[in-house]
């Protein structure tokens, strides 16, 4: 029985030591650069983590006015009990850099589509950008280089060796035309079904 006792104030002993675990969920999302506003989604989910809405979005526009406004970029938001916070910032979601270096606005639409190409060399570049990610600190240039030609796959970007650019304009513009008719279709059914409820 004693040696049970001895054992009960050594675990007593431990656990004052050890520090409170925090079971707060951590905040990602992804904010344009200088475009953070109370208006939701954002504002609500600031709200729900007892951030000050305002402060955290002149916190956030002062520290991306030096980018681009409106580039994506992910945002990791840590919540301490003073209702401050940590607020890390990474760099845009590589399908940003997919489709700008590609030279489109969006991805395939449809399996098996060729939505864009890019060169090894872009994904050589995008790869040593997206390394600087903290998530992505412990990958090797290769690895990395591997993950962004998965991601450029689902994306519907081919990677290829050269692209000339007047075969890649044209290219371009053909594809143009398929997403302005696949638009079109899915206007046409989105108003058919409103007149289907009525």
């Amino acid at each position: 029985m004693s040696k049970l006792m001895g054992r009960m104030k050594k675990i007593g002993k431990m656990s004052k030591n050890v520090e409170k675990i925090d079971h707060s969920s951590k905040l990602r999302v992804n904010i344009p650069a200088g475009m953070a506003s109370s208006a939701p989604p954002l504002g609500s989910q600031l709200g729900q983590r007892n951030i000050i809405i305002d402060k955290f979005c002149k916190d956030f526009n002062s520290r991306t006015a030096d980018i681009k406004e409106g580039i994506p970029l992910p945002c990791r938001v840590k919540v301490k009990s003073d209702r401050s916070y940590d607020l890390v910032i990474h760099k845009p979601p590589t399908t940003y850099y997919l489709k700008q270096a590609a030279g489109i606005q969006k991805g395939r639409i449809k399996k098996g589509e060729i939505a864009g190409k890019i060169t090894l060399k872009h994904l050589y570049e995008i790869a040593k950008i997206k390394i600087e990610d903290p998530p992505n600190a412990l990958l090797t240039l290769e690895q990395m280089c591997q993950m962004i030609v998965g991601i450029a796959r689902t994306c519907g970007i081919e990677i290829v060796r050269e692209i000339d650019p007047d075969e890649y304009r044209q290219f371009l513009k053909d594809r143009e035309a398929v997403i302005t008719e696949y638009r079109e279709q899915l206007q046409l059914a989105k108003e058919s079904k409103i007149l289907r409820t009525n």
